[in-house]
């Protein structure tokens, strides 16, 4: 059959014949054992019933073998023969343009050279899933095939639900994943509920189809290091910058290190990511002895070399090992996957990566307490350096929270509301106040011809757009347009694409809106091919995460999620392709709510009618929030609004004087 064929017929009518298990691709670990001899039951009959009756008796006994070895049915045998990666939109079957970007974006999230384990359907960060089983992948192709653009997708936490009438301004597909009752969102719960087959983790851009590789955390992470340099008052040139993880998102620390100008030294445990990460490019030389290492540090900081350096081993090793040879850190971090830090996420010191993947599974309480041992120790190594005068930032990925629940020495002796903790958030000292307050947030977009030419010629649109926005922009964001307009600049040399011919920026309102009215001008005179927009989850609007996203939001409201649920409701009567809403990602399962969208732009005008007015709420929705939790950037980002667009209203808060109490 033809690659059109393929995805027309869904689950197929004849079992094709069992795949080989693939010792060269990265595969997922293998889940601890959580459920009980009846509930084994339960997540089989869940599995067969994709399927006729008359497979049953076969697939019963491979889909059981499956849950014993794995810990989950991925249905392996049903894997397409095809090769996964995002076409030019004009190859997918269908009906509606928007439903072939949705396919489109579903390949680019499932592309080797994308997703970190890619045989489990999982993107990034160990358990981040753009579905739960390969049955749900054909069949939601099959849909979308089928779909005209009067009909919505469901999407129940990766099982498509199916095709219902809407209309045209509707979204084609509306996205959820791992919507618990608040009470079931804990870490056992998902190992329970995943294994049952009934919902997933759908992390950020994965369960909504718009990853685009590592670029959207270079770019962030680039933004997030330039300012953390401008926050110590040093040039990032001859400085160090120490952290860890080399995964899905995290990879992109090093090139980040590089863009800025810096020194960077990044730890990772697993070999085979280590060697990806420095075959792609992303990281320049990969060291295993300590000794050695910390030579080829100094002499990168006397030279002002900007390099970056891979350890291939335990992160507690190197912050030990700096503090003994009196190798000064300048900024740290941390970036593992520490919102799963039971299955993958974090891997604890003096055990090797095989002899740990094999305790997770049989033996979690030990592991568990090995992990905190480990993370009382990388705190009290922190600590040693901080004291000496490193600037120490939480990087959003729950490693202050997990270490905090170790009994780490990570408290604040002095805490206040929202600063609990000795070491801030990075969005509380960088990117809140500096950024996602004035509505700077990761815009991105996706050439759907997958042609680079399309690609580079965005790019010059965006930047020619950047340059003339910065001529009248206020002062309090000149700063922010003037990194984006370097960052554009630079984006073909650092050589950025992987997977579909994606880029990323930080916009406001305004800089969204005019570059992707220009990509529709663009687009309506034949000059690209259609353009599908995009963002981060990790944004101004789409989520709320006490311990990242909000946690510069001091008014006591940083556990509600409000803003979220608004965000999506909003996006999706204003014009979005698709829409999502999850639980769970970055920071973990049960700690955060997080939305998304997606938007086809095919030069019409009923896509400058939508982009408009979707883009502006979608922004000026968290300038709003923030704005009425006093936070001083929002407040002016929010009066700058209200001028431009006389139909908004938003009630502005009074500040109240501290004297009084």
């Amino acid at each position: 059959m033809t690659f059109q064929e393929q995805i027309q017929q869904g689950i197929p009518s004849e079992l094709p014949q069992p795949k080989p298990y693939e010792t060269n691709i990265n595969h997922a670990p293998k889940r601890k054992e959580i459920l009980t001899d009846e509930e084994k039951k339960l997540a089989l009959k869940n599995a067969l019933r994709y399927f006729e009756p008359k497979f049953h008796a076969e697939l019963i006994q491979e889909f059981k073998k499956e849950l014993d070895e794995f810990g989950r049915i991925y249905m392996y045998r049903f894997r397409p023969d095809y090769e996964m990666k995002a076409r030019d939109i004009a190859e997918y079957p269908g009906k509606s343009e928007q439903a072939k970007a949705i396919m489109l974006m579903i390949q680019n999230n499932l592309d080797y050279a994308v997703a970190q384990h890619p045989h489990e359907l999982i993107t990034y960060g160990g358990n981040g899933a753009v579905f739960s089983n390969w049955a749900q992948y054909l069949l939601t192709m099959k849909y979308l095939s089928e779909m005209t653009d009067e009909q919505t997708l469901t999407m129940y936490s990766g099982h498509p639900m199916g095709l219902f009438p809407s209309h045209k301004d509707a979204p084609r597909v509306v996205v959820t994943n791992g919507m618990m009752i608040p009470n079931y969102s804990k870490p056992d719960d998902w190992e329970k509920f995943n294994a049952l087959g009934v919902t997933q983790y759908g992390q950020m851009t994965a369960g909504s189809y718009m990853y685009i590789g590592p670029q959207g955390i270079v770019h962030g992470t680039t933004i997030t290091v330039l300012n953390a340099f401008r926050k110590i008052n040093k040039e990032p040139q001859g400085g160090l910058f120490v952290t860890s993880g080399l995964g899905g998102m995290s990879g992109a620390q090093p090139k980040a290190g590089n863009i800025a100008g810096c020194v960077t030294v990044i730890a990772e445990v697993n070999p085979k990511i280590t060697r990806i990460r420095h075959d792609q490019g992303w990281v320049n030389e990969i060291h295993e002895n300590l000794d050695e290492l910390v030579e080829r540090v100094r002499k990168a900081q006397e030279t002002q070399e900007v390099v970056s350096l891979a350890y291939l081993g335990n992160i507690v090793e190197v912050w030990e090992k700096f503090d003994q040879e009196n190798l000064r850190i300048d900024i740290g971090s941390d970036q593992t996957s520490l919102h799963n830090p039971w299955a993958g996420g974090y891997y604890p010191v003096g055990i090797s990566f095989e002899e740990s993947n094999i305790m997770m599974a049989e033996n979690p309480e030990l592991f568990k307490e090995k992990v905190q041992e480990t993370l009382r120790r990388h705190a009290a190594a922190i600590n040693k350096h901080t004291e000496k005068g490193t600037y120490f930032f939480d990087y959003g990925n729950a490693f202050l929270l997990e270490a905090s629940r170790a009994g780490a020495d990570v408290m604040s002796e002095n805490p206040t509301l929202g600063r609990e903790f000795k070491f801030p958030s990075y969005v509380q000292d960088i990117m809140g106040p500096m950024c996602f307050d004035y509505g700077f947030g990761p815009f991105r977009w996706v050439c759907t011809s997958g042609k680079p030419e399309d690609l580079q010629k965005t790019d010059e649109i965006a930047c020619r757009v950047l340059e003339e926005m910065i001529q009248n922009s206020p002062e309090e964001i000149q700063q922010q347009m003037k990194d984006n307009i370097q960052w554009i600049k630079g984006a073909q040399e650092n050589k950025l694409v992987v997977g579909s011919q994606a880029r990323i920026l930080y916009a406001d309102a305004e800089g969204r809106m005019k570059i992707a009215e220009a990509f529709n001008k663009a687009i309506k005179n034949g000059e690209i091919g259609a353009v599908v927009l995009g963002r981060d989850h990790h944004d101004v609007s789409g989520t709320d995460s006490p311990y990242r996203e909000t946690s510069n939001i001091y008014d006591g409201s940083r556990f509600t999620a409000d803003m979220a649920i608004h965000n999506v409701i909003g996006d999706s009567f204003r014009g979005a392709t698709w829409v999502s809403i999850h639980n769970g990602g970055g920071v973990g399962w049960g700690e955060v709510i997080n939305g998304g969208f997606g938007m086809l732009l095919d030069g019409s005008n009923d896509a400058d009618r939508r982009l408009k007015s979707m883009l502006f709420w979608d922004v000026n929705n968290g300038i709003s929030r923030r704005s009425w939790a006093r936070n001083e950037g929002a407040v002016f980002a929010i009066k700058r609004a209200m001028e431009i667009e006389p139909n908004l209203k938003v009630t502005l808060p009074n500040f109240v004087d501290d004297s009084l109490f």
